[in-house]
């Protein structure tokens, strides 16, 4: 855009009365970000169909504009991109949503409209339980999906575990922070920032330079985590918490959730059991559970053997009946299935008899299974 463009629509999301449903109403008014600061008070107030007490007055529109000059100095010096709600490369999930910032700052380069996009949040004080499932999680979705997104909160816990992760698989990450781009914070974690920008991935904010985090603007960019994604993870929780506030969010928006179950005795998971309770989240255990819902389709079938399985507890001849039923359309003949796994019959029917049991396959008739 261009630097006047820049300056305008910086002003825009820089006036205090200014909402994104005053945004959305001036451009179906036919008005841009430029008209709202040219036109004379009384013309804007007779486009908008705004009363007395709602008048954007000049003085307090003109203060927005210093304010934007300042700050479009500050992103040229500093490399950082801007993303206006109203433009056409707004993110395209997070533009879904009602409350979507004004304006977005980034620092980094990653694509936010990425055909597969995760948040993973949780507890700043995990257990191994939640730290490990949320890497196994990462590194097993990345195994299927190269362009993978990981979106999280920067924060210590199961934030860091989930970036981490992601710079491990190689796949982009995108940190959500409640302050400027001209700090950190935590502050131990501006080596982890710099890493995530240095591999491909980006810091992203809805607020100007110079803005410190408070209690308010880190429950304010939950919903930025939330709304940038099509399914938001709780890898662990207790019952109140920043990881609640995104999981909550993201259900107002009719995003899919998930949460990691644990046991009713450990208090890091009361927070996940009660959004199962409650059918706000859908129970996750493995990739699996978030493929299956969510619907993603690898990107590449050709996954080496190696890889991480959709289903890691199954070992010996289970593994190999799931590999052989795992991507067919119509449901495979026992005879079938004994040619491809060499399985002699009668164990064959057997092992297809538990794995009914346990819900892993379905019984067609005919003989035929398919994967449940």
């Amino acid at each position: 855009m261009s630097e006047d463009s820049l300056i305008y629509k910086l002003a825009l999301s820089m006036v205090k009365r200014v909402t994104p449903d005053t945004v959305r109403h001036l451009y179906e008014c036919g008005l841009t970000a430029e008209d709202f600061f040219t036109m004379t008070t009384p013309a804007l107030s007779d486009a908008l169909n705004l009363r007395n007490n709602q008048r954007f007055e000049q003085m307090e529109r003109d203060e927005a504009l210093f304010a934007a000059r300042q700050e479009m100095k500050n992103m040229q010096a500093h490399g950082i991109r801007g993303y206006f709600l109203m433009d056409p490369d707004y993110p395209t999930r997070l533009f879904a949503v009602d409350d979507a910032p004004i304006f977005l700052y980034q620092l980094g380069e990653t694509h936010l409209d990425s055909r597969h996009v995760v948040s993973v949040v949780g507890t700043r004080k995990p257990t191994p339980y939640g730290t490990g499932f949320a890497q196994s999680l990462v590194s097993g979705l990345a195994t299927y999906f190269p362009d993978l997104t990981v979106v999280s909160g920067l924060a210590y816990g199961i934030d860091a575990a989930a970036h981490k992760a992601a710079l491990d698989a190689e796949v982009a990450t995108v940190a959500v922070v409640a302050h400027g781009l001209n700090m950190i914070y935590p502050a131990a974690h501006r080596d982890f920032a710099r890493k995530i920008i240095h591999q491909g991935g980006a810091l992203l904010s809805e607020y100007p330079f110079g803005t410190n985090p408070y209690r308010q603007r880190f429950l304010e960019r939950n919903r930025i985590i939330a709304g940038l994604s099509d399914v938001t993870v709780v890898a662990e929780s207790d019952i109140k918490g920043g990881a609640m506030s995104t999981a909550n969010t993201a259900f107002s928006y009719s995003r899919d959730v998930m949460a990691l179950p644990g046991r009713i005795s450990d208090p890091l998971s009361n927070g996940c059991n009660y959004l199962i309770r409650k059918e706000k989240a859908h129970i996750i255990t493995c990739v699996a559970d978030l493929i299956e819902l969510i619907g993603w389709q690898p990107l590449d079938l050709k996954i080496d053997t190696t890889q991480r399985n959709l289903f890691p507890e199954l070992e010996g001849e289970p593994k190999l009946i799931y590999e052989a039923l795992r991507y067919e359309r119509e449901p495979l003949q026992v005879d079938r299935l004994h040619q491809i796994t060499l399985i002699p019959v009668a164990r064959l029917m057997s092992t297809l008899g538990e794995m009914e049991f346990d819900g892993i396959v379905i019984r067609h008739p005919g003989n035929r299974y398919s994967i449940s």
